[in-house]
C-alpha cells in the first residue's frame, strides 16, 4: 500500500470508517519526500530509540522504524489503532502506546521502553494546537534526549528559530532556546497534507543543551518574568511587567534602568541574559 497516494489513503480510511477530527488537529502527510527526510535527519541507527507523538496512519512511523533500533509511538485516537496495525504490520521494532502525550509521564515511558537503547531521540508531525505545550514539555521534562525533530506550523517554526532580540522572537523563543539550540531544516507546503490545512509547515531540529543557555538565580521566577514581559506584545516591557506582575511602575522602571534598559523598550528587544538579570531583581 502506498501511504502517500491520496486515493489509496481515502480507500483505507473509508474501509475503517475513519473521519478526521478537527479537535485533534489531524492532518496526514501525503508527500513522499518529507518523512524520509525527517527520519534521515535524526542520524539514527540500531542503537537509537525514537519516541514519536501522533503517528497518524503511520507514514513517518514506517520511515522511523527503517532507521532506528526501536520506535515507541504515542497515539490518543483509538480509531487509528486498527489502521496502524494494518499499515505497520511489518514493523517488528514498533510499539504503539495509547495515551495523551501532554498527560503521559514521558520520563517513565522512556526509561521503561528504551532501557536497552544507547541514545533516544524524538521525531513527530505535531498537531498545530499542541505545538507549544508539547515542545515545552519535551524539553522541560529533562528527558534523556539530545535531539528533537518535529514538523510544526511555519509560523511556530519561525518563532522557535528566531534570533532572541529580534521582532520575531517571543516567550516561546526564549524558553525553547534556554533549553536547546533551534534550527529550521526545511519548509513543507500545505498541499503535502490530507486534509489540506490553511497554513504551511516547517521541520525544525532542537538540539538539547547539556546545560541551559543562561543560569538564572531562580528558574521559576525567570520564566515568570519572560511570560509577563511578552504578555502584551504591543506594550512596552515596563507596562507589561507592571501589569502582569502587579508591581508599581517605579519599581519596574528602576529594575530596567539597573540592567541598562529604557522604559520604552519592548520585550522582543531583550537578550536572554537580561531576562535572567531582571528575574534576580524583580
Amino acid at each position: 500500500m502506498d501511504l502517500c497516494n491520496y486515493r489509496e489513503i481515502k480507500d483505507l480510511l473509508m474501509r475503517h470508517g475513519f473521519t478526521f477530527s478537527k479537535s485533534l488537529g489531524q492532518n496526514f502527510i501525503i508527500n513522499k519526500s518529507i518523512c524520509p527526510a525527517m527520519a534521515q535527519s535524526l542520524g539514527a541507527d540500531e542503537t537509537t530509540g525514537v519516541l514519536e507523538i501522533g503517528p497518524g496512519i503511520g507514514v513517518l512511523t514506517k520511515e522511523l522504524c527503517a532507521v532506528a533500533g526501536k520506535v515507541i509511538s504515542i497515539e490518543l485516537d483509538e480509531r487509528l489503532f486498527p489502521i496502524l496495525h494494518e499499515t505497520l504490520a511489518d514493523c517488528a521494532n514498533l510499539e504503539i502506546v495509547k495515551g495523551d502525550a501532554l498527560k503521559t509521564d514521558l520520563n517513565a515511558l522512556v526509561q521503561e521502553k528504551f532501557r536497552d537503547m544507547k541514545e533516544i531521540k524524538v521525531c513527530a508531525n505535531l498537531p498545530y494546537y499542541i505545538t507549544s505545550p508539547i515542545i515545552m514539555k519535551l524539553i522541560e521534562s529533562r528527558l534523556p534526549v539530545r535531539e528533537i525533530v518535529v514538523m510544526v506550523q511555519k509560523e511556530a517554526a519561525d518563532r522557535l528559530c528566531a534570533e532572541i532580540g529580534s521582532r520575531e522572537s517571543g516567550a516561546l523563543t526564549v524558553a525553547a532556546q534556554y533549553y536547546a539550540e533551534t534550527e529550521k531544516l526545511f519548509e513543507v507546503s500545505r498541499g503535502s497534507f490530507m486534509p489540506q490545512p490553511k497554513v504551511d509547515s516547517a521541520v525544525i531540529r532542537l538540539s538539547v543543551r547539556t546545560r541551559p543557555a543562561v543560569q538564572p538565580e531562580n528558574e521559576e521566577r525567570f520564566f515568570r518574568i519572560i511570560r509577563a514581559a511578552f504578555s502584551q506584545r504591543r506594550k512596552t516591557a515596563l507596562n507589561s511587567l507592571s501589569s502582569a506582575l502587579n508591581l508599581p511602575k517605579d519599581q519596574v522602571r528602576a529594575a530596567l534602568s539597573e540592567i541598562g534598559r529604557n522604559e520604552k523598550d519592548r520585550a522582543e528587544n531583550f537578550t536572554m541574559q537580561e531576562f535572567a538579570q531582571l528575574s534576580a531583581i524583580l
